[in-house]
């Protein structure tokens, strides 16, 4: 019979052993869902023995009966796209550096929510920084 030890993460059977990476978390999601379908731990405790809810199992199960075991691989999270510094955002906060260089970050950053953009003052400073717009201070060397 073949089973899955979580401890020393493997997969066990009569004849030896297979273990698996730690991080490999197509491997875990497959144990799970070939414990919970077919050695009958049932999703809830295949789900809680893996680290899930019995909602993410299914989850997880659809997206494998759907597209195989590639869609088990974890997606990077957080945003996907730059949605407060736009491309548009960046050219008016240089525009608007180039027209005033003493302009502050806050008085741009009014500006621009004066003109519909939706974006916060440390948005802009890092703009201006990355961009390399921030006013050079001279500091005098002493002999």
């Amino acid at each position: 019979m073949l089973e899955f030890n979580i401890e020393k993460v493997a997969f066990n059977g009569n004849s030896g052993s297979l273990p698996i990476l730690n991080n490999d978390v197509i491997s875990l999601k497959l144990a799970m869902l070939i414990e919970g379908e077919c050695q009958g731990l049932g999703p809830k405790c295949a789900a809680k023995k893996y680290g899930y809810t019995k909602q993410r199992y299914f989850q997880i199960r659809a997206a494998y009966l759907k597209n195989g075991a590639i869609t088990l691989k974890n997606n990077k999270t957080g945003p996907k796209t730059k949605y407060r510094g736009t491309d548009e955002v960046i050219r008016q906060i240089i525009r608007h550096k180039f027209l005033d260089n003493n302009a502050s970050p806050e008085v741009i950053t009014q500006k621009l929510k004066q003109c519909g953009f939706t974006i916060s003052k440390r948005t802009v400073e890092r703009i201006i920084q990355e961009y390399g717009l921030q006013k050079k201070t001279y500091i005098p060397v002493d002999h």
